[in-house]
């Protein structure tokens, strides 16, 4: 059966603003359909945190162990009021098909909504695939799709916070995704900027632009410092 609903898709980003978004960008809002029904974007996000995430094809190997794991992950994402959305230019029908393969599979039902964007309106917003892609995913490849495996997390203020973009061949390793949940949730409050392999719970660095005389105020028991410019403490609560 036709999805009747995927021809209503509506995106709030003119054609003209088809660019690539970057980080502290507003996150374009979008009406679609899913697997869970119709949303509304912005208003789906709400006062929380979301990872939007799109991968090439239904139906297809990497992009089915992909789905089975971040549905593994679903309620660690859901501790830190994160909501997992993923999307690809199949039908919404598709998706529900597919859904079980991957819980047959990989041992997870997949209970975060998908969209169905067979108008590729959404993954062009969003620079997945490039606005002269045409208007229809009827007759497209994974490999006409090999740019679309992408990643946007999205902050309460609808901001984009982090991207992230890998070949067809390589899967994403979701629990990368979640330490950079954690580091962005982190440092949107804290004055403080996490290093190289950070996990939760690690010591951070006091930024750059907090003066000596302010990280005194803020953190009396001081800080480490191997180089001036480098001021460690531990993780703030």
């Amino acid at each position: 059966m036709a999805d009747v609903a995927d021809h209503c898709l509506k995106v709030t980003r003119p054609r003209e603003d088809y660019m690539s978004l970057r980080i502290n960008d507003e996150a374009p809002d979008f009406t679609a359909e899913t697997t869970q029904g119709t949303i509304n974007f912005h208003e789906w996000i709400g006062d929380g945190w979301t990872i939007l995430f799109s991968h090439p094809k239904d139906f297809t190997p990497v992009c089915t162990t992909e789905l089975g794991a971040l549905a593994g992950l679903q309620s660690e994402f859901a501790k830190r009021n994160c909501k997992i959305l993923g999307i690809s230019v199949d039908g919404v029908s598709n998706h529900e098909q597919w859904s079980k393969d991957i819980e047959s599979s990989q041992g997870h039902a997949v209970n975060y909504p998908l969209i169905g964007d067979p108008e590729l309106k959404v993954v062009k917003a969003y620079d997945m695939l490039p606005a002269d892609a045409g208007e229809t995913s009827e007759g497209r490849t994974p490999m006409d799709n090999a740019t679309a495996r992408s990643v946007f997390i999205i902050g309460p203020d609808k901001k984009i916070k982090a991207t992230l973009t890998y070949p067809m061949s390589t899967g994403r390793n979701f629990n990368e995704i979640l330490r950079l949940v954690d580091s962005c949730q982190l440092t949107a409050t804290k004055k403080v900027a996490t290093p190289v392999n950070w996990n939760q719970g690690d010591d951070v660095i006091i930024l750059p632009a907090v003066s000596n005389e302010e990280a005194k105020k803020t953190y009396p028991e001081g800080w480490k410092s191997p180089l001036p410019y480098i001021r460690i403490i531990p993780q703030p609560k």
